[in-house]
């Protein structure tokens, strides 16, 4: 599965959670790095940080998807003794 498909994939509702949160938290550091008032340096570089955080965590969310196949792996675990046992 390459990036497109992973993107056009459905998202787990965990993932849609918190790709919003990542999104919000982009549009308010960037909010306040664009802010057209003084404000100190520390909030500017924490709203700089928030905004790659948000970022990164969008785009993450974004391409997980649930992969259906594993599932039925799952169910059933592998019991592999080996050549010793």
């Amino acid at each position: 599965m390459n990036i497109v498909e992973r993107a056009k994939a459905p998202t787990p509702k965990f993932f849609k959670v918190l790709r919003t949160i990542g999104l919000a938290l982009l549009a308010v550091s960037g909010s306040i790095v664009a802010a057209p008032v003084a404000l100190p340096a520390v909030v500017v570089t924490v709203a700089g940080y928030a905004a790659v955080a948000g970022g990164v965590l969008s785009a993450v969310s974004q391409i997980t998807v649930e992969d259906k196949t594993n599932k039925k792996d799952e169910a059933k675990p592998e019991t592999d003794i080996g050549t010793n046992g």
